[in-house]
């Protein structure tokens, strides 16, 4: 894993991309090592089939870092947020932006922008003691890192408005319940259950992952007929690449197909 000690940490490793938060606040130098790390899985291409964000020590991330907010709000309250479109937005478009399935493992506090960030991933795990919450008009704000759309979709509009105007904090049970996290694992457990579940990815169908998630993005906006065609397109697309002839082919052998992606 490519060291950065106390920040972001990145390891490759049979087709997994590991993308570890050393520290649970997200200051300038944080986010910026958060930001390169999602950058890097982008550049190394094919050789990313799933990627794990996980989070190193007792949480996975309380949000911004608040002493470092206090302290540009008192040198410039006029830029303070400058960080959420220059920052924080293009770090949830990356992530967003990865055609690799993205698997998150939760212990401790996932809250605010670490909630946010959580909710960029398309598997999530937690562990039995993870808290969760929006935080935001805890201190008198609204949302950012894409929090507002992402709890809309993963919760329902009126769960999620309760949830951010009343700030509660809710448990991994919740959560599994709701359909926010995909499991939940003893405390100590998420990291390992979250790089099985991205180990298993990583020898799919990386070609199908990619469709899947375009169709599941563009779903919530789009007619029946808008459905319909994308997901034609989808399976044209897919029909005709060595994966799926090579998966029909072993289907009557009862062979596990081997997936390159292709």
């Amino acid at each position: 894993m490519s060291e950065s000690p106390d920040g972001v940490g990145y390891r490759l490793d049979a087709g997994v991309a590991t993308i570890e938060l050393r520290r649970p606040a997200l200051d300038a130098s944080l986010r910026g090592e958060l930001l390169a790390a999602v950058r890097r899985v982008r550049d190394d291409g094919d050789a990313v089939r799933s990627v794990l964000l996980t989070a190193r020590g007792g949480h996975f991330c309380v949000g911004q870092d608040l002493k470092e907010h206090a302290r540009a709000l008192e040198n410039g309250p006029e830029s303070a947020f400058a960080c959420v479109r220059n920052e924080y937005n293009p770090l949830v478009e990356a992530l967003h932006a990865l055609t690799q399935p993205v698997v998150v493992a939760v212990e401790g506090a996932c809250v605010g922008a670490g909630l946010g960030l959580a909710l960029c991933a398309d598997v999530r795990v937690a562990a039995e003691g993870a808290r969760f919450a929006t935080a935001f008009t805890g201190i008198g704000l609204a949302a950012d890192s894409g929090l507002s759309g992402a709890l809309a979709r993963a919760l329902g509009p009126s769960r999620a408005a309760a949830l951010m105007l009343l700030g509660d904090r809710f448990g991994a049970e919740d959560a599994l319940r709701w359909g926010m996290v995909h499991r939940v694992v003893p405390d100590g457990g998420a990291t390992a259950e979250g790089l099985a579940l991205a180990t298993r990815l990583a020898v799919g169908s990386t070609a199908a992952y990619a469709e899947v998630k375009a169709l599941l993005r563009d779903a919530p906006g789009a007619s029946l007929a808008g459905v319909l065609e994308r997901e034609a397109a989808a399976q044209e697309r897919l029909g005709a690449t060595r994966d799926h002839r090579a998966a029909v082919e072993a289907f009557p052998a009862r062979a596990e197909p081997s997936f390159e992606g292709r």
